[in-house]
This record gives C-alpha cells, structure tokens and sequence, in this order.
C-alpha cells in the first residue's frame, strides 16, 4: 500500500483514530466534500467528481476539511479470522460505506463492481446479502486509494492542548515487523475515535486462552487455528449467535459421518432465529436511534439486555443449513455424534491431561451439574467495546460520565467534555449504552458518519454536505416526536394530536 505524508505542521480538522469500517466511511464521505470555496457544496453532496480524492487529502491540502486516519495495522483488516467461505453479512449490501448518505458516491459498493467488471455478474446473481468476503474486499479497495488513511501508525496518546485549542495526537510509525521506526505528533481541532471491539472471553476461560499451546480460540481467530481444531479428537464450540452456529456449521462439514464428535454449547434457552421481521429491523433506523438516546439513562440499560435477539441470534439461512447438514448424515441410519445443548453456562474450566481439557458445566433450568471432556475449543462468546480509558487517558480530568461511570455521549456522537474543551471527539461503535443496539450495525454507518460531517461542517462553513431523512420508520417511537420531525403533515381539517411532554 502507498504511504502518503502527513502533514505535522499545520493543524487538522479531524484525526480519526482507528480505521475499521465506521471510520472508513467517515473518510469515505469526507473524501466527496468540495474544494474551500466551492459553493456548490451548500446543501448537497456534489463536487467530488469521479471518485478521486476531493481535496481533504493526506496532508489538508484545499479541501473543505484537513482529515487524517491512522492504524496500526498495515492494511484494511475486516474480521479476517471469521470470513469463512459462503458466510453472508446479514445487513444488504446497501449498507456500504457511504450509500444510505450519498447514493451517488464513487466509493458505494455498487462503483466497486464497476471498477471490477462485476456489475453484470452482481446483477444476475440477484444478491442482497454479499458474502463476508466480498464485502471486506471492498472495503479494502476503498482502503487503498483514500489517500488521508495512514495505516502501520499507532495512536498512543490523545491530550487537550489548552494553550493552543487544539488535541494533541502521539503516534508511533511501525514498521513492516511491527517495530516502532519514529515518533510523531499530529494537532487537530476534533478527533474521531473508531477503534472497534475486541473477543470477549468469559473469566472461566481465560487462563486456557491465554496458553499459546492449548487449542482454545477464540472465533475471531478461527480460520487461523482452523486445521489444528479439526485434528483434536472432541471439539467444543461455545456460543449460541451467528459466529457459533458458523464455527459449527462449518466444522460439522470437515468431520466424517458418524465420527463428528462435537459439542456446541450455549446460555440461551433455545439456538434462536435472529430478529429479521421487517417493522422489527426499524429498530436499527436513525429515528429508533434518536428515540433510545432521549430516554433516561436507566431506562436504557433495562432495555438494552431485553433486545438481544436484534442482533445475537442466528440467521434463518444458517439455523436451515445446520439442520440440512445434521439431516443428510442420518440417511443411512443412525444419529450424527453431534451434542448441542443450550441453557447451559461454563462455572470453571481447567485441564485434566497432557492435551484433554475439562469444563464444569451448569444447566440454569434443571439446576443440575455436569462435566464435558474435550481435546478444542471455540469461544464464540462475542465482542467487547475497547474501553477508550486506553486512548484517552490525558482528556479524563475534561471527560463528563454517567451514573455508572461510562462516558457520556451527545445526540451529535460526541464525548461530553468540559466546556473549556473547544474541539469535538466523536466515537463509533463506541455509544451502545448511549445509542442503542445499532451503534456496531453497519446499516447506520454512513448516517452516523454523515451526521458527524455535518456537525462538524456547519461550524466550518455554515453549511450541511449531506442532507440526512427527517423521517426513517414506519414505526413511532414514543408518545411524541421529540426525536424527529415528521415530513408528512396532517390532512386538512385533520385536529393535530396533542403532544405529550
């Protein structure tokens, strides 16, 4: 991949940290912003042209803004260990990086497969839901020539810098091994944090994990270790949502008939279908978005836990695949040694010999208790928010937090900073007690990215680049429109509702 230089000595607009899809389409969109001067940029999205850069350029150059992104990683990376082949998103490939905020943009998913000769295929192929694959392929071929993304640099620190009204960004350019080859700082008047998730793995397990040489792995990591896992003799696959159900599909598909010898364990009362009903996906729309941020704080975290099926379950296609597959091995008599048991969570977990490992099991309903020996085993137990206590350390004494101690976050997706802070540090994927379950769904990644833009853009020019929908659902939230305006007026002679405050 081309490096392109930064520039150090002048300030920036916006330093985006971390370069997974959100800021990717955060980039994506800044990419189309007009030239400093072009009026033709008031109140809409034009003036980038055919798809090269519009100016924001790696160093700031005469765009509308001077943007910058760095990662540490070398290149665009998209949960490369859990792109199994076959395996689709399970959001339309409408939700690209820029598409739901500017259908016209060169870096849609759609000028993708024109640039690949691909369109004609696409077309016939009648796709809604793109494979994994493909959609990181994409990604990456956007990664490539956006030239404000600085990849093989690692964000050490964030400061306010209160002399100057500016933050301060450390960095650290790596080097093809990884290892540090200079140091640099980077100024900016607003950040954008967009530095992901990380695997979870439950407490019971974490001592095994963490033993480079005992075969417990996490998903993430799955296609990496996956030849190791099909050698063990018994393989326990741990987790009820799309990762798990892929693992165990796809490990179900290695083994011999008759020898499967897997066991796929879950805490869910059921190996649940994923919400997908229509009026229910509007639970993942900028309006639901607006409505779960106006509620209480409390009420918030009572309803988060109550949505998990919105975005844990399993995909219908996968739940028919795995069935298929169990069936097809009965055909000639006789049941596949497969073992799936749900309700069930791990107490403690240990190893018992050289290569066998032990799992003290619970089953929540009977209240009874058992043991599983087993030779692997695949965490499927989800993601985490990285805390952004590591990153932002030197802005904690300005950080304004909420009755639990997390960060407080703005309809505007921002950190609620002190006033004496003048710049902005946007998050993504980061606001989920704030925002609700769609802050990590990509379907709202080029709203939120948009969002942010237009904020940041109306303090710059006055102006809003990309005209966002006023109204997104069928579905009204709430007694009020307090977190829209409806776009639709009453009938005539119609008497208005009384609003409810």
């Amino acid at each position: 991949m081309t490096a392109h230089p930064i520039d150090l000595a002048h300030p920036h607009d916006l330093v985006g940290i971390g370069i997974g899809p959100f800021n990717l389409s955060l980039a994506a969109l800044a990419d189309r912003l007009p030239p400093r001067g072009d009026k033709q940029g008031e109140g809409s999205a034009g003036g980038a042209g055919s798809g090269g850069s519009a100016g924001s350029g790696g160093s700031g150059g005469m765009g509308a803004l001077a943007v910058a992104f760095f990662d540490q990683n070398h290149s665009f990376r998209w949960h490369p260990g859990i792109l199994i082949d076959g395996t689709t998103l399970q959001v339309p490939f409408l939700a690209d990086l820029v598409t739901l905020a500017d259908p016209a943009n060169p870096w849609s998913f759609l000028s993708y497969l024109r640039n690949r000769d691909r369109l004609f295929p696409f077309y016939f192929a009648e796709r809604f839901h793109i494979q994994r694959a493909e959609y990181d392929a994409y990604c990456r071929w956007v990664s490539e020539q956006l030239p404000t993304l600085h990849f093989g640099h690692q964000v050490d620190a964030v400061r306010w810098n209160s002399e100057r009204d500016l933050f301060e960004v450390d960095f650290t350019q790596l080097g093809a091994d990884g290892e540090a080859e200079a140091l640099g700082r980077a100024h900016t008047r607003n950040i954008a944090l967009g530095i992901g998730t990380e695997p979870y793995v439950p407490a019971p397990l974490r001592p095994l994990a963490e033993d480079p040489t005992i075969p417990v792995v996490h998903s993430a990591h799955y296609l990496d270790q996956r030849e190791r896992l099909l050698t063990a003799g018994h393989i326990t696959v741990i987790g009820s949502g799309q990762s798990g159900a892929e693992v165990f599909l796809d490990l179900l598909r290695h083994r011999p008939a008759g020898a499967e010898k897997i066991h796929w364990l879950a805490r869910t009362e059921a190996f649940t279908p994923m919400e997908y009903s229509k009026l229910g996906l509007e639970q993942f729309t900028p309006d639901y978005t607006r409505y779960f941020h106006a509620l209480p704080e409390r009420t918030r975290d009572e309803l988060l836990p109550t949505q998990w099926q919105l975005h844990k379950g399993i995909g219908q296609e996968t739940i028919a695949a795995i069935h298929d597959e169990l069936y097809r091995r009965t055909l000639h008599g006789g049941w596949p040694d497969a073992v799936l048991t749900p309700g069930v969570h791990v107490r403690t977990a240990g190893r018992v010999s050289t290569n066998r490992l032990e799992l003290h099991l619970e089953h929540s309903r009977q209240a009874s208790r058992s043991r599983l020996t087993t030779d692997a085993i695949v965490l499927a137990t989800g993601y985490r928010e990285r805390p952004l206590d590591r990153i932002l350390a030197g802005l904690d004494p300005y950080m304004r937090r909420d009755a639990s101690g997390r960060p407080r976050i703005d309809a505007h997706h921002r950190l609620v900073l002190d006033p004496s802070v003048t710049g902005s540090a946007y998050v993504q994927n980061a606001e989920r007690h704030t925002h609700g379950v769609g802050a990590p769904d990509l379907g709202l990644a080029a709203w939120r990215s948009a969002t942010i833009l237009n904020h940041l853009m109306r303090q710059h020019t006055g102006t809003e680049p990309y005209p966002l929908p006023r109204r997104t659902a069928f579905t009204t939230f709430g007694l009020d429109d307090r977190h829209r305006t409806p776009t639709v007026p009453a009938p005539r002679g119609m008497v208005p509702l009384i609003e409810v405050r």
